[in-house]
């Protein structure tokens, strides 16, 4: 009997060629135009929008500060060495997010919530200070309708001390959704978006302490 070979494709008539057509995963963070992620553009896009409405509110101050002619006025009340105490520990807050957001690129999750929660210590102990300074102002004389420095003064310093406490809670928030692991996509991309926002509150504090606080009016 005479050996009859067969053709490639009749060799196997019921195979059938692999389609090779997969869909391209997307990454999980899309980035713009610029090169950055969209949501860290979000994040640039809404602190320049604060810059514009704190410099209103600084403006405000500066105008106001020297123009008041009844109850005390800022070299009378402002205690400079306690201000600047409660302003190092805000600034020692920075060199702590920045160790957070350093740990949550290195994949070190503990070291992460032990920076975050530093973090958070450091401002809420600001805000306890602002308080207490709030208190001690209002005991001698200066409330928020007394004069029109007591009332810029109160919206710009009150207004920046509301910032660090929404910081503070969104510390914490990313403690506690680090620990149960419910963050969405990158989660060393979403600590450093708050790690922007808590580095821009302390950067207008800086300002506001140098034209508040350390110029005489």
């Amino acid at each position: 009997m005479a050996d009859v070979t067969l053709a490639p494709d009749e060799a196997h008539p019921h195979e059938i060629e692999p389609h090779h057509d997969y869909a391209v995963e997307e990454p999980t963070g899309s980035h713009s135009s610029t090169g950055l992620s969209n949501n860290k553009l979000a994040m640039w896009l809404f602190l320049g929008s604060e810059c514009l409405l704190f410099g209103g509110l600084i403006s405000t101050y500066m105008l106001y500060r020297g123009r008041s002619q009844q109850g005390p006025r800022p070299e009378t009340i402002y205690d400079i060495p306690f201000t600047s105490v409660s302003s190092f520990v805000l600034l020692m807050s920075s060199l702590t997010m920045v160790l957070a957001v350093s740990a949550a690129h290195r994949g070190d999750h503990r070291r992460t919530r032990l920076w975050l929660t530093t973090t958070a210590l450091l401002g809420a102990t600001f805000v306890g200070g602002q308080v207490y300074e709030f208190t001690a102002f209002y005991r001698e004389g200066l409330g928020f309708t007394t004069n029109l420095f007591g009332s810029s003064f109160y919206t710009l310093t009150g207004f920046h001390g509301a910032h660090v406490t929404i910081g503070i809670i969104m510390l914490m928030s990313l403690v506690v959704i680090t620990i149960r692991g419910r963050i969405a996509g990158s989660r060393a991309e979403v600590i450093e978006l708050v790690g922007l926002y808590w580095h821009f509150v302390d950067i207008v504090w800086i300002v506001i302490f140098t034209l508040v606080y350390l110029i005489p009016s």
